[in-house]
């Protein structure tokens, strides 16, 4: 299913979370930018249309917009953290070169767990680094 603001707007709705003029542009912006951000990066361009906008809120936004599950935070680096609007289950790569983070898909059920069957999994995520093709 693809992505739509008028989807998310819905699924804001259904959590009885109020949605201000600043998380629908924060919303339409990973839609339409599916470059997997940073807060600061978010905060750059949207300040641009929004001159009032402050970093406070596009971290506020954002960590909504995470406990809602309608926004997935990844960690790329110890220090640094990408949004990412897809929350269905994928891996990302990282080119180390010129550090655009690409999607591409997983299956979980095929990894081999046996070993973890003790284990309370908390989170499942795959991450790659390297060299995209452009930067080979």
């Amino acid at each position: 299913m693809e992505i739509s603001v008028e989807l998310l707007k819905k699924e804001l709705e259904a959590k009885k979370i109020h949605l201000s003029y600043q998380r629908l542009k924060v919303l339409e912006y990973l839609v339409q930018n599916r470059i997997h951000p940073t807060a600061d990066k978010i905060y750059t361009d949207l300040q641009k249309v929004i001159p009032t906008l402050s970093k406070t809120t596009i971290y506020n936004t954002l960590k909504i917009l995470v406990e809602a599950d309608l926004v997935k935070l990844i960690k790329t680096e110890e220090s640094e953290a990408r949004y990412d609007i897809d929350v269905k289950t994928h891996g990302h790569f990282k080119c180390e070169s010129c550090g655009e983070v690409f999607d591409f898909a997983i299956n979980l059920e095929a990894l081999q767990l046996a070993d973890l069957k003790n284990c309370r999994i908390n989170e499942k995520s795959v991450y790659f680094r390297g060299f995209c093709p452009g930067c080979q």
